[in-house]
């Protein structure tokens, strides 16, 4: 494929909605679980500044999963079943809700628009070339030691 080509094609790739129908199952496990009455992150008890691509502030919530993980002994690797939800907002407005499930040993990540319309799902480029360098992916709070 020549190089001119390629560029549009790898730009695509590392924006890809490449499970969509999972994101969707994920928004509505979600959305029935009411995620916003879920624990909030370490370091993240209301609102939070933020120097993210996610927004100018967040609010960020876990599940049970990682609540006991972060309350039990030292991890290398977040348990399967952890989710964390982060809610972005732009000049007070919400903007985005990004989450992150462990699926077995890897993480299966999903963006929305704040109605719920997947952007991005699974483990495209966009997610994955910020969260790699993270401890398990998890770039808010560290993993327990």
């Amino acid at each position: 494929m020549p190089r001119l080509l390629l560029a549009p094609v790898l730009a695509l790739a590392a924006c890809s909605n490449q499970n969509p129908d999972s994101a969707e199952a994920l928004w509505d496990e979600l959305q029935a679980a009411d995620y916003h009455g879920w624990a909030r992150a370490p370091g993240y008890e209301g609102r939070t500044p933020s120097a993210t691509v996610h927004g100018d502030e967040v609010e960020i919530f876990i599940n049970d999963v990682v609540v006991e993980a972060l309350a039990g002994a030292p991890l290398t690797a977040w348990p399967d079943g952890s989710i964390v939800v982060k809610d972005g907002f732009m000049a007070g407005e919400p903007h985005i809700v990004v989450a992150m499930q462990k699926r077995g040993d890897a993480w299966f990540f999903a963006e929305y628009e704040t109605t719920g319309e997947v952007v991005y799902s699974g483990a495209p480029h966009a997610c994955t070339r910020c969260h790699g360098d993270a401890g398990d992916a998890v770039l808010a709070f560290d993993l327990p030691r």
